[in-house]
């Protein structure tokens, strides 16, 4: 087991060169970051987590998977989000570049003395603002950022959907499972009420015997419609995500199938390397960015306004002679605010606030990963041995309820004892399923936290958050 070598605790901090104010938040504002996890061998895993739903070894798991992060809706709306700062981002870097218009006019007199040729004019409007304070750069900068937190935001969704439909896979194979032993339960039942009838009618046993075995298997059949309830609830839960109507999913997950089981998973990536790879992390990271330079954009405001401009036109009666005289001017202006009763200040003193805002929450999405990686750690852990020791006891309810069975059938034993022994059979064989089960959403929710679910090539975007190197900033 790994601990936590104090010796090499790393502070993240908070400045970003050129994008972060060094003013933003007091140097305490860093965060003590672990040179390793608590709860995990110092090994390394070896495998690719980017697709960890593969490894499962379930094809339909990996079906679903794929058909969510290809149709899932949320994702659709995520995505548009992602074009829509795009093209915001575009708007931003336009501001940049000169504006220019053009404008024409033309009218005829009409009337005994209106003139035969009409008039005619042509112009052209120019400006253009000189970005000597960084209002035009801070408002890009922003978007930048903007841009970069909505790619982010739309890995995370993608990496929490994955996790959505393999943990309600996951679920529903258990349930699948569940069901299948009670409707087998249900015959070996059946054969033990058929049997204790039989009994009865020889005059070996009371009519008690008959009565508990009816009983027993009651109470096994009422279970199955509530597990066959669960299972179709889940399907067509699989069904919203994966973006089609319930049906097809549910007749899929039907047939009973082995519930999967996740390969080792000794180590990972040591807690900055993770770090990297958590989009909601990153996500944070340009949030911050963003704010950061819209705090520049509004202390800009207090700075002079420098714009260039001009204009070109020409006029004539008629055609022919339309281009012989053009004029033109240019114009330089610049302004300054004197006074504006707060508002510039107030917009500033707002901007610092959604920075330090921004700040929390990059801070909270840290500590937030960190956690779910120690606590998935621990699940996945302890999951592994819950499995082992179900499956002990599974041996142990199976020989006892055969040799009950076989002590009742030769009359050496009482319908009390075997009804004991089928009781916890059926109680061993769910406890296992849902251990297994246990152990394969712990592995899911331990790659999620690791960073898996999404692919960091599929998002190319423009600007590199909050850089974190061995655990220090660059």
């Amino acid at each position: 087991m790994g601990s936590l070598k104090r010796g090499g605790v790393a502070v993240l901090a908070l400045a970003v060169t050129a994008c972060a104010r060094p003013d933003l938040a007091p140097p305490e504002a860093g965060l003590p970051l672990p040179a390793d996890w608590a709860e995990t061998d110092p090994a390394r895993a070896s495998v690719d987590l980017g697709q960890y739903w593969t490894l499962l070894g379930d094809p339909l798991l990996t079906e679903l998977v794929e058909a969510a992060l290809a149709n899932n809706l949320d994702l659709a709306q995520s995505a548009a989000r992602l074009e829509q700062a795009r093209a915001q981002l575009a708007g931003a870097r336009a501001g940049f570049l000169p504006q220019i218009s053009a404008s024409g006019q033309g009218s005829q007199d009409i009337g005994a003395n209106a003139s035969g040729d009409p008039f005619v004019s042509l112009g052209a409007d120019a400006s253009w603002e000189a970005d000597l304070f960084g209002r035009i750069g801070g408002n890009v900068a922003a978007s930048q950022a903007d841009l970069a937190a909505a790619g982010y935001s739309l890995a995370d969704l993608q990496r929490l959907i994955a996790g959505q439909v393999a943990l309600a896979t996951i679920s529903a194979r258990a349930t699948a499972t569940q069901l299948a032993i009670a409707r087998d339960t249900l015959g070996y039942q059946d054969e033990n009420l058929q049997i204790a009838r039989w009994r009865v009618q020889a005059g070996l046993v009371s009519s008690l015997d008959a009565e508990q075995a009816r009983g027993q298997r009651a109470q096994t059949a009422a279970t199955i419609p509530q597990l066959e309830r669960n299972l179709a609830a889940t399907a067509n839960s699989i069904s919203t995500l994966i973006g089609e109507p319930p049906g097809r999913v549910l007749r899929r997950l039907e047939a009973a199938a082995a519930i999967p089981q996740p390969p080792a998973l000794a180590g990972f990536e040591a807690p900055a390397e993770v770090l990297r790879r958590r989009p909601d992390v990153r996500a944070a990271e340009a949030s911050l960015i963003a704010s950061s330079a819209r705090v520049d954009v509004a202390r800009a405001q207090l700075m002079p306004l420098v714009r260039l401009g001009g204009s070109i036109g020409t006029s004539s009666l008629g055609f022919d002679d339309l281009f012989n005289v053009i004029t033109g001017n240019l114009l330089g202006s610049v302004s300054q605010l004197i006074f504006d009763g707060g508002r510039t200040r107030a917009q500033i003193d707002s901007a610092e606030a959604a920075a330090q805002g921004a700040l929390a929450g990059w801070r909270l999405s840290i500590l937030g990963a960190l956690e779910d990686v120690e606590t998935a750690a621990v699940d996945l852990r302890k999951a592994d041995e819950g499995v082992v020791i179900f499956v002990e006891a599974l041996e142990a309810a199976e020989n006892s309820a055969l040799l009950a069975r076989s002590l009742y059938q030769a009359g050496l034993t009482d319908f009390r004892n075997l009804l004991t022994s089928e009781n916890q059979l059926l109680s061993a064989r769910n406890a296992l399923a849902s251990a297994q089960a246990d152990r394969a959403s712990a592995f899911v929710r331990l790659t999620q936290a690791l960073g898996g679910g999404w692919a960091p090539a599929d998002y190319p975007l423009p600007i590199s958050p909050l850089p974190i190197r061995d655990g220090t900033p660059r």
